[in-house]
């Protein structure tokens, strides 16, 4: 589907949805604004849709192609750097300047490291809690099963939503 392929009723429909600038009540106007019987809107609404998934598909496609390079970037970096200073250790120049840059080795801060794999041996003023969440999926399961502690805590709703085939 293609811009071309629809209305300009529609073209400027999608146009406003791609805009993240757009009024959310020009929007509505526009949607409302637009003549046709409700299975000619629908038509139009699904060609509009359909074209929204696809750009979303391109861009979640060149997210993952842009943060596969990213991270080779950081990778290449971090081994540059590692090797700079490996040579710079193992010929004893662990400070200089050049015409460009100044170079030299530091020492980091100080880190804890763990020794210890087992935490029921490490004190509780040095573990950190995450809060708890509900297992929805559990707590759906227990419910539908009829147990009655979960349906005290919870219900099961069903919603309803759109499908376009």
């Amino acid at each position: 589907m293609t811009l071309y392929e629809l209305t300009n009723d529609y073209a400027e429909l999608l146009l406003m949805a791609e805009d993240p600038d757009t009024d959310p009540q020009a929007f509505a106007d526009t949607l409302e604004g637009i003549e046709g019987a409700i299975e000619d809107k629908a038509d139009g609404y699904a060609m509009v849709i359909r074209q929204i998934m696809a750009d979303v598909t391109g861009l979640k496609a060149e997210i993952d192609r842009l943060t596969a390079r990213k991270r080779a970037g950081e990778n290449a970096i971090e081994r540059m750097k590692e090797t700079l200073q490996y040579s710079m250790q193992a010929t004893g120049k662990t400070k200089f300047k050049t015409a460009l840059f100044s170079f030299g080795i530091q020492k980091n801060p100080e880190a804890a490291v763990v020794d210890e794999t087992d935490l029921s041996k490490i004190p509780e003023r040095f573990l950190v809690r995450k809060e708890p969440t509900v297992n929805r999926k559990a707590l759906k399961d227990a419910i539908k099963a009829g147990d009655e502690e979960a349906a005290k805590i919870a219900h099961l709703e069903q919603g309803e939503s759109l499908r376009i085939r």
